[in-house]
């Protein structure tokens, strides 16, 4: 997890055990060195309740989120504004951690404005995947502040604040394929509703993604969470990774349709 203003994600551990929440490190410390048995009764049921003002990103509104990333994707287009003198302002908006452009470069992507396209399959995917395997997507505030994204294995959920679908659609294949690595690391120790465990994956992040560990989102981190953030942090450019891990590492539920109930 961590601040929106960051363009990324995180994951939620909350619900996995009795302890207090200042003591979630110590309690997901204690169950990495416990046995944990999956049984098909576990996912004989929907995932939680939606909350308040959550909304559900199901097959239905699935439609409805490309066409909000689509705008969004256009007004964050460079603006080019004609003076009174003559002369021309450009306008753009930038993304924290990116370079400032040169006129040349605004120009350019003016005259060829970037598609997206790679992206928006990629957020498809990964929403055929995640509903193939019981996990549901939500654009609702996250329950730890300061988050734009994290997963939450109790309630089979992830959520997504909706401010960053106003971030375009890299930002949010960006956050919802950071999700699905935690997710396929829950599947990895034994089903979607498990508490994660690393995959193997390379955990060596780009410098960026590396430095983002080190905002106080992340202050009380266990080593294990550690752990698992920064094998999702080294992975999550790759937009294709999060949909084959979850196909290969998840099973569909049993017992329930996915036609979930509001």
């Amino acid at each position: 997890m961590l601040p929106l203003t960051l363009l990324a994600a995180g994951l939620l551990l909350a619900g996995l055990a009795v302890a207090p929440p200042d003591r979630r490190g110590e309690t997901l410390g204690a169950l990495e060195a416990l046995p944990f048995q999956v049984s098909d009764t576990l996912f004989a049921r929907p995932p939680a309740p939606l909350r308040p003002g959550d909304v559900a990103v199901d097959a239905f509104m699935a439609g409805d989120l490309m066409a909000r990333l689509e705008q969004a994707d256009v007004d964050w287009q460079p603006q080019a504004e004609v003076l009174p003198d003559g002369g021309v302002r450009y306008r753009y908006r930038r993304r924290e951690g990116d370079p400032k452009l040169s006129i040349e470069q605004i120009r350019a992507l003016m005259l060829d404005p970037p598609r997206f396209e790679r992206e928006r399959q990629a957020i498809r995917d990964l929403l055929d995947q995640l509903q193939r395997v019981g996990v549901r997507v939500v654009l609702g505030p996250p329950r730890k502040a300061g988050a734009a994204g994290e997963w939450d294995p109790a309630a089979r959920t992830i959520r997504i604040k909706p401010e960053v679908v106003d971030q375009g659609s890299a930002t949010f294949a960006l956050v919802l394929n950071h999700e699905a690595i935690h997710v396929a690391q829950s599947c990895r120790r034994g089903g979607v509703s498990a508490p994660p465990k690393q995959l193997g994956l390379s955990i060596t992040a780009r410098p960026q993604a590396q430095g983002q560990l080190n905002d106080p989102i992340y202050a009380n981190l266990s080593p294990l969470e550690r752990q698992l953030e920064q094998e999702a942090y080294a992975n999550q450019d790759q937009l294709e990774k999060g949909a084959g891990l979850i196909s290969q590492e998840c099973r569909p539920p049993v017992g329930w349709s996915t036609a979930w109930p509001s």
